[in-house]
């Protein structure tokens, strides 16, 4: 029996699970999903003792932010890559957003991640058929910007 094609708005809830509980390092870190749509992506997370990378002034370790940017950029370009997907059957859909992968990230690190709450957003840049680039930004509870990334998807 051939599957029918799931509309893409019931396939969001299931990325954010996938994302925030089915990938062990997301869950290590508490990533939650704020929010989503077919361009962009908030994902929010909280400081904790274990992120510490200068425990002199206790901040975030550059490595966490540098994960969390990535994660950011992930689930952005796999919104990307939904776009393309309308029409698709929910096994299409599971394959395409199993092979997506990062390629290319740049961190830049703007000032010390000092914070007890922080939001990361991305946005797609461009989402071709293969590959998706995405922009990502780091800030903590005072609206801060921490570090801004760019990153460059396989998708297809």
């Amino acid at each position: 029996m051939d599957e029918q094609p799931v509309p893409i708005a019931k396939v969001l809830d299931v990325i954010a699970r996938m994302y925030e509980t089915a990938i062990p390092f997301n869950k290590v870190l508490g990533l939650k999903v704020d929010s989503m749509c077919s361009e962009s992506a908030r994902i929010t997370f909280d400081m904790q003792p274990d992120f510490i990378g200068n425990y002199i002034h206790h901040i975030l370790h550059g490595g966490v932010i540098s994960s969390v940017l990535d994660a950011t950029g992930g689930i952005t370009a796999t919104m990307g890559a939904l776009q393309q997907m309308e029409g698709k059957t929910a096994s299409e859909i599971e394959k395409r957003v199993a092979r997506i992968g990062t390629i290319d990230l740049r961190v830049d690190y703007l000032r010390p991640g000092r914070g007890n709450h922080f939001v990361s957003t991305g946005k797609i840049m461009r989402a071709g058929r293969r590959v998706a680039v995405a922009r990502m930004e780091l800030a903590n509870d005072e609206e801060k910007l921490i570090a801004v990334g760019t990153g460059t998807y396989i998708i297809g």
